[in-house]
């Protein structure tokens, strides 16, 4: 039984969006973080040397890393639906923002936990903002030309971009009230009934952050 291994308010709401979106059966377990460190629980470590979310168990597979688990997940269960296929024209397209989420985007948004105000910030700190802008920027563009990362259709492009446009805005914040193409996607993407039920089961207590 696919089981998914959900660490309250992090990566892992996107593995239970990605499962609602497929409409497959998986089992879900829910941890709460730690209420003095906020990072993740001993039970939670425990699934993994890494010790991150999310991860997944199916049988005698534990795996972890939001890349790995979509594909492994749409590949085993989804009959590729949400992947782009190589021969389609928007295949490099759907590659560049998949991977672009986490490899690029994540660590941007990461630097800016616990950064100081603009007026006091080192050279070093400018240079890692001013590149966080100018990846928001991009997404804000890519987000005016096209309905989805992809294109025309959901992905699990988009799966993956979830988190990084909501909810990691929770652990570093960052204005986005001028950027009129996220936010008009942020709703399309909130008012999906799978996304609706991902939140509902994994983070209850949650307001998405969708504005």
């Amino acid at each position: 039984m696919l089981t998914v291994h959900h660490l309250g308010i992090s990566q892992s709401e996107r593995i239970v969006w990605l499962c609602e979106e497929l409409e497959i059966p998986y089992e879900l377990k829910v941890y709460e973080r730690d209420p003095v460190t906020r990072l993740a629980p001993a039970d939670y470590k425990a699934l993994h040397p890494v010790g991150t979310a999310p991860i997944i168990t199916d049988g005698d597979v534990v795996l972890p890393e939001s890349g790995a688990i979509i594909e492994y997940i749409i590949g085993k269960y989804g009959n590729g639906r949400l992947a782009v296929a190589p021969g389609a024209k928007n295949f490099a397209d759907y590659l560049f923002w998949f991977h672009f989420a986490n490899a690029s985007m994540m660590p941007r948004q990461s630097v800016r936990m616990g950064q100081p105000a603009a007026g006091e910030e080192t050279p070093r700190a400018r240079f890692m903002r001013e590149r966080s802008e100018k990846a928001w920027d991009l997404v804000e563009a890519r987000l005016g030309e096209a309905a989805y990362f992809a294109g025309d259709e959901l992905t699990a492009a988009d799966i993956m971009w979830g988190f990084t446009l909501t909810t990691m805005r929770y652990w570093a914040p960052v204005d986005i009230s001028g950027k009129r193409n996220i936010l008009a996607y942020l709703q399309k993407i909130g008012a999906r009934p799978a996304y609706q039920r991902a939140m509902a089961k994994g983070d209850p207590g949650m307001t998405p952050m969708l504005t």
